[in-house]
């Protein structure tokens, strides 16, 4: 009986795939999508980033899914490793020189630690404009506090700032969606003057989007950077 009935199964799956493909015009003009993005892109986006129209124009719900998903990630990582601290007001001489990094670590941190939060809210400032993006500048800042941790492993972030900013920068990315919607009928619609193609100051509401993302992914990666150290103390 079971035998029969996993038959029947994947004959029905099997005719709704065919039936599914039947109805794809495959290698039609109406299937051209890359050459839609690529001929119209700029024009309706104002960005010369043809992948970054995509990722914040005409999919820009995806991007909004990907980011949620990354707060999801971190939010269950902070529930698995969530423990009850107690400050300990002595700490051993011993343990300090164990966890005490390098001179050159050090010294060679604090120099890096400006220039790489600086060069990542360069990636995704500038997103619109040449690869990069809120994910890529977004890492590049969360390594900046990685290097930190890493030459000062006592140290740790100020959580309520770091919460504050990445909340912030998540509402800002809805709000912008529903301004949208209130302007011309559709979540994130591009509802800004799209400016001049190859400017700073071009593409709409994607620059915007991108550094609330930057700001977002940044903190969150770095928070859960902070979660994992603070149970190894």
């Amino acid at each position: 009986m079971r035998k029969i009935i996993s038959i029947i199964v994947l004959v029905i799956i099997a005719a709704g795939f065919v039936f599914t493909f039947s109805q794809i015009p495959f290698g039609k003009d109406k299937i051209n999508v890359a050459g839609y993005y690529i001929e119209r892109g700029i024009k309706q986006t104002g960005a010369v980033n043809i992948v970054t129209s995509v990722v914040l124009n005409y999919r820009g719900f995806d991007t909004l899914g990907e980011v949620t998903v990354l707060f999801i990630a971190a939010l269950g990582l902070g529930a698995v490793l969530f423990i009850e601290r107690k400050l300990k007001e002595e700490i051993k001489d011993k343990e300090d020189k164990k966890r005490k990094a390098s001179l050159i670590l050090r010294t060679g941190s604090r120099i890096l630690f400006p220039l790489i939060l600086l060069f990542g809210a360069y990636i995704f400032i500038h997103g619109h404009l040449t690869p990069g993006g809120g994910f890529q500048g977004g890492a590049i800042i969360a390594s900046g506090f990685l290097l930190m941790y890493l030459a000062f492993p006592r140290k740790s972030i100020n959580k309520r700032t770091s919460n504050i900013i990445e909340s912030v920068s998540g509402l800002v990315f809805v709000g912008i969606g529903l301004l949208g919607l209130v302007f011309s009928g559709y979540f994130l619609t591009n509802f800004l003057p799209k400016g001049v193609p190859n400017t700073l100051f071009s593409s709409g509401i994607i620059p915007i989007i991108y550094i609330a993302i930057g700001l977002k992914v940044g903190f969150e990666l770095t928070g859960i950077i902070d979660d994992l150290l603070g149970r190894s103390r």
